[in-house]
């Protein structure tokens, strides 16, 4: 997995974002079981938990995951469950040579950008229908499927908002936040990079720009803002060439165009927090950052929606519970994910270790919008999509990735990457 350098590690560990690897080639484990997306749910057996659980999770040691998992088992004295912690950057291929062996953990906490790919393989355990659908937000619900059938849970809610500095762009004579359409939002943003050097003597950019890696986590939902997409998942067919991606591509050109955005790569953080750029758009970690790192700025900073054209649209991304099929204890792993995912049990771990959580209820129960700067992520969430369910998902971000990158640079036309686009995301196809 590539770690880019203007994210923190937590950036990447919330978006789960990986290259793609080949699936393992069929003839061993149970890559050659391809799977369907038709398989029956899992059954969830009345009464406690019992005998071992065996989770996998992704980065550091989690102790507030840790702590939960001490909760479960007081409430079934007969269960015990062993977390491992897999560092992000090997995860990935640690999943996928487990699967391939048949000798995976009953459970793993896996990025949402790798659920397709892994369903495909006949990795998981269908949902049980005892998990409801309707208890998470849909976007996130949404990064479970894999053929129309989910393979497990929303643990881990990942969007963006826009972070803003309230004490630069006051002095651009915006009141309240940037405007909440694109086109005012642009208008403000021509406001603030007048302040440049004059107003604001710091301040370099109006605002922060991706490119490159991960830029498509921005542009994507700009398309469906337009009301478009990029796959027609009724045809098969990727959708690139369509006026609604036109219309997303000139605007995200824009902003470098005019000059109101660094096209360098820039740490948007550190740039952000020195009053070189005055808004940018980032995920919710980012937030419990800045009061960590940067406690100066308490009180001038605040978050707000991103700025939409014709709907609201975001990314849902983040990281699902999966039950494997080679697992040796599924019944009580399922006991677990449900634990894990109760609304209570979700607050306590989002207001722990500062995440998102994927379920409305669990918002509600842990009061998490008292919290001003909260709101605009919870606003997003009830908006958010998820990318299409194709096990060629990477390959295809990777290819919007560089095209963005020679449209920012003023490399190639809008027409050009629309045109390299269908074709490239034609080549690749969606997998099995």
């Amino acid at each position: 997995m590539r770690t880019p350098t203007r994210h923190t590690v937590r950036t990447v560990q919330l978006l789960c974002v990986t290259v793609t690897a080949a699936l393992v080639a069929t003839g061993c484990g149970r890559s050659a079981d391809s799977g369907s997306g038709k398989d029956a749910p899992a059954k969830i057996a009345g009464g406690k938990a019992t005998g071992k659980v065996v989770m996998w999770s992704m980065g550091d040691t989690d102790k507030n995951l840790e702590t939960l998992a001490k909760k479960f088992e007081e409430q079934n004295p007969d269960v015990t469950v062993q977390i491992t912690a897999v560092p992000w950057d090997a995860a990935h291929d640690k999943l996928t040579t487990a699967v391939a062996g048949g000798n995976t953990p009953d459970m793993s906490v896996v990025g949402t950008t790798w659920m397709a790919e892994m369903a495909a393989m006949n990795a998981f355990q269908a949902t049980p229908t005892s998990i409801k659908s309707s208890s998470f937000y849909p976007g996130q619900w949404d990064t479970t499927k894999y053929k129309d059938t989910s393979y497990g849970v929303p643990f881990i809610a990942d969007t963006s908002a826009v972070y803003y500095r309230t004490d630069l762009t006051t002095k651009a004579g915006i009141k309240g936040a940037p405007a909440g359409d694109r086109d005012g939002y642009l208008k403000d943003l021509k406001a603030i990079q007048a302040t440049a050097g004059k107003e604001n003597p710091k301040l370099r950019y109006a605002t922060g720009l991706v490119m490159g890696f991960n830029s498509w986590l921005f542009w994507v939902p700009m398309v469906w803002q337009q009301g478009g997409d990029i796959y027609d998942a009724a045809t098969g067919k990727f959708t690139f060439d369509s006026p609604e991606v036109a219309k997303a591509l000139e605007y995200y050109a824009s902003v470098p165009k005019q000059g109101m955005a660094p096209t360098d790569k820039a740490d948007n953080m550190q740039l952000f927090r020195d009053g070189l750029i005055a808004t940018y758009q980032e995920a919710g970690w980012a937030g419990g950052s800045l009061h960590k790192d940067a406690p100066e700025l308490d009180g001038k900073w605040k978050t707000m929606p991103v700025p939409y054209s014709k709907q609201a649209a975001g990314f849902a991304g983040g990281s699902d519970l999966a039950v494997f099929k080679d697992a040796k204890n599924p019944d009580a792993a399922w006991k677990f994910a449900q634990f894990l995912t109760e609304p209570a049990n979700l607050a306590a771990y989002a207001k722990a270790s500062g995440i998102l959580p994927p379920s409305p209820q669990a918002w509600s129960a842990g009061k998490l919008t008292e919290d001003e700067n909260m709101k605009a992520f919870a606003e997003q969430l009830e908006v958010s999509k998820a990318p299409p369910a194709i096990t060629t998902w990477q390959q295809i971000a990777d290819a919007i990735d560089s095209e963005l990158e020679k449209l920012t640079l003023g490399k190639a036309t809008v027409a050009e990457v629309q045109k390299a686009l269908q074709s490239k995301a034609t080549s690749i196809g969606t997998g099995r």
